[in-house]
């Protein structure tokens, strides 16, 4: 199964310290506004999600269809493929994607300790 792109999603308190703090690492502002209180940022291949005020915890997203500088991919695991994927094998969507839909999609699950898992298909 290929999830696509992947990157960490953080919720921060303050937009502007976190992307200070971030471009210290070696980062830059990839994508994102700060006027809606989110940026996405790249070092190489890594990407950081940055969202202030959006959800309350971190999470992992995925993103089919796309590799890591957001350029769609032309085989790739649509994301209703892959839910159904996770519901045949007893993982049950916290909010699901409409199966009867095409084209841009989420879903997100929950691992076993708690961790969000966000899968976000953009084409």
């Amino acid at each position: 199964m290929q999830l696509g792109a992947f990157s960490i999603s953080l919720s921060v308190k303050d937009l502007a310290q976190s992307k200070q703090f971030y471009e210290a690492l070696g980062f830059t502002v990839f994508g994102g506004d700060m006027s809606q209180n989110y940026l996405v940022m790249k070092n190489g291949n890594a990407l950081i999600g940055l969202f202030q005020g959006m959800f309350e915890k971190n999470m992992l997203t995925f993103n089919p269809g796309w590799d890591e500088n957001a350029q769609t991919i032309t085989s790739f695991d649509d994301i209703r493929t892959i839910q159904q994927h996770l519901k045949d094998n007893g993982i049950v969507p916290d909010k699901e994607a409409d199966p009867n839909s095409t084209g841009p999609a989420h879903f997100m699950v929950t691992d076993p300790d708690g961790n969000s898992i966000l899968i976000d298909q953009f084409v």
